[in-house]
């Protein structure tokens, strides 16, 4: 893998840029400010999120990805661009090449949209990885071997649930419920149970700091500030633990649906491996409390949390040119 290689974690919510040698260099949200009137690009990443909520009418903030895949591609391929360039250096003469992660439900013309852009926002080749592959070689298993290995990834806009056999998808199944998909249901949980109308921003401080899907020893509450539906003034509540318990059970259920179908598609002996091995649980929304307990117990197969599951799948992309590589030159021995 030369220098100029890079992977790229392309999220809904964010982008990680992973560089031989260095790891992790960037991670930043996918949010573009730009002006309506003009389509000028006005701040990207971290800028960007900084302005949500405080723009004036003829500006918006977007995030030019939707589950995972492009939903903006004007708007995506500058964004790319800005995220390379960033990441090796404006002074770099060689076009790099780029290895992304998609998910595993991305149709052909999701993934050549992806191509496409990384293209002409600089790369000289695009590679791509379907996302539990990246995540289970991020997390250091050896996917090269005929072994069975099920991930399931919950980023931001997707859940991914895979096995992964031989460096390839075995049986996999996409979801478009995740991150997103929780905040939206503490929005509504607050609007229908406390008549109390909260943004995206307040949802994702309360999934990150009390969200559960699991009953905890010790509950743990917030104060949460918002609007008053019924009278139109500012107003706080405390919410607990319990209630976002609650407030996801509907999303977390399709999840633990979702992983009873892979398994049930699952060839004899690669369940077999899974049994052994365990369940890998990775992504930014695997975080929740209680997930890896509740997939335990749903499904009686050891389920591994991993200490950073934020990263796997940039570290993965990365990793998977070599991996490539590697496989190419013991078909010409």
């Amino acid at each position: 893998m030369a220098v100029s290689d890079i992977g790229i974690d392309l999220g809904t919510s964010s982008v990680l840029v992973y560089v031989r040698g260095k790891g992790v260099v960037l991670g930043e949200p996918s949010v573009v400010a730009y002006d309506q009137d003009t389509n000028e690009i006005l701040a990207i990443g971290d800028e960007a999120n900084a302005m949500i909520g405080r723009l004036p009418g003829n500006v918006s903030a977007v995030h030019p990805l939707r589950r995972g895949v492009i939903a903006e591609y004007t708007i995506t391929e500058k964004m790319l661009r800005y995220f390379i360039q960033k990441a090796i250096g404006r002074r770099t003469l060689r076009r790099p090449r780029v290895c992304i992660g998609v998910p595993s439900g991305a149709t052909e013309v999701e993934r050549n949209a992806v191509i496409q852009a990384a293209m002409e926002a600089g790369a000289r080749d695009v590679v791509m990885i379907d996302e539990p592959v990246a995540a289970a070689l991020g997390s250091g298993i050896d996917i090269s071997r005929a072994c069975g290995n099920m991930v399931i990834d919950i980023g931001a806009g997707t859940t991914d649930i895979a096995v992964i056999s031989l460096g390839d998808i075995v049986v996999s199944k996409s979801l478009g419920i995740a991150g997103d998909s929780f905040d939206a249901s503490i929005i509504k949980y607050m609007r229908t149970r406390h008549n109390l109308l909260v943004g995206d921003r307040t949802a994702e401080e309360v999934k990150i700091r009390i969200g559960s899907v699991y009953r905890r020893l010790e509950p743990v509450s917030m104060e949460i500030k918002g609007r008053d539906l019924l009278t139109g003034f500012p107003k706080s509540v405390t919410v607990t633990s319990e209630e976002m318990e609650e407030a996801f059970r509907p999303e977390v259920k399709k999840i633990l649906e979702a992983v009873h179908e892979v398994l049930e598609q699952t060839p004899p002996e690669l369940a077999s491996d899974i049994v052994t091995r365990g369940i890998l649980l990775t992504g930014g929304s695997s975080k929740l409390f209680g997930l890896d307990i509740l997939v335990e117990e749903t499904t009686g197969i050891e389920t591994i949390a991993i200490d950073d599951p934020i990263s796997v799948v940039a570290i993965g992309t990365g990793r998977y040119v070599e991996f490539m590589e590697g496989r190419q030159a013991r078909g010409r021995i």
